[in-house]
């Protein structure tokens, strides 16, 4: 019955102008952001015409989509993106995860943050990309060692950042459930984690970036396929166009699995509007 009232409802003038404003605000961005990417590249492509630029050195956008092109026709393009978009989901998922986990375990037992924290705090300050050769060797060259390095660069962060939140809940709310003779799993079930979903969404957000980072590490350092190695290989024989295709398809295929971060995000923080 709700949804068929709100259906019929009827705006007041002033507030149908209002939502109008509001769409007219939001064309007016995404018209500013893809204009600016145009006029980017536009402007790229006239000073390596013009010789404004070196296109050896920084190529130019006209070659890069003909380059993008061949390498579709080829199957060698979906190849290496579906290779580094593997890697970096099991990353991801794994290090949310277990990050998550040891996160409640923290907020559960107080002793156990305290004696942690500081060994976390180290492990977050550490040059994580700089750990990237010991990581592989530990954990073995190829797809396994590339996903454990995505892996022990993400979980840190989603452990910190969990268990900031979970320390961040209203406390006036666990007192009241511990009145009412609440257990500790029904306030972590109740209260903690529906309270923390802005922050581990926010948190996944995060992660996607440090995935990609310890997926493109690991494929610079041992791999045979891969964004990562499209990269390397391409400066390796100082062709730029192959950099520049391998670093735009990376930021395309990051921005898609940031705008579905964003989308869980609507689905489930709806309410808050």
């Amino acid at each position: 019955m709700l949804n068929k009232d709100n259906e019929n409802v009827k705006y007041s003038p002033q507030h149908q102008e209002f939502l109008r404003a509001v769409k007219r605000n939001k064309l007016q961005i995404k018209a500013s952001q893809v204009g600016f990417l145009m006029l980017f590249i536009i402007c790229w492509e006239v000073a390596a015409n013009l010789k404004w630029i070196d296109p050896f050195f920084f190529s130019k956008p006209s070659d890069i989509f003909k380059l993008l092109v061949r390498l579709s026709a080829d199957g060698s393009l979906i190849m290496h993106t579906t290779v580094s978009v593997y890697e970096t989901l099991m990353g991801f998922v794994i290090g949310t995860v277990l990050g998550t986990i040891v996160a409640i375990m923290l907020w559960w037992s107080d002793f156990i943050a305290k004696v942690v924290d500081p060994y976390l705090v180290v492990l977050n300050a550490l040059p994580k990309i700089a750990l990237g050769p010991i990581i592989i060797i530990w954990a073995g060259a190829g797809t396994r060692g590339i996903i454990v390095t995505a892996l022990l660069i993400s979980i840190v962060v989603t452990i910190l950042s969990t268990f900031n939140g979970f320390k961040e809940v209203d406390t006036e709310k666990i007192k009241m459930l511990k009145t009412f003779g609440a257990t500790k799993l029904q306030i972590l079930q109740k209260v903690v984690l529906p309270a923390s979903v802005p922050t581990m969404i926010n948190t996944m957000k995060i992660n996607i970036g440090m995935s990609w980072v310890g997926v493109i590490v690991g494929e610079f350092l041992v791999s045979k396929a891969g964004l990562g190695y499209l990269i390397v290989y391409g400066g390796q024989v100082f062709r730029l166009d192959i950099v520049m295709a391998g670093v735009i398809v990376l930021a395309v295929a990051t921005f898609v699995m940031y705008q579905f971060v964003a989308w869980v995000e609507n689905r489930f923080l709806r309410w808050k509007q």
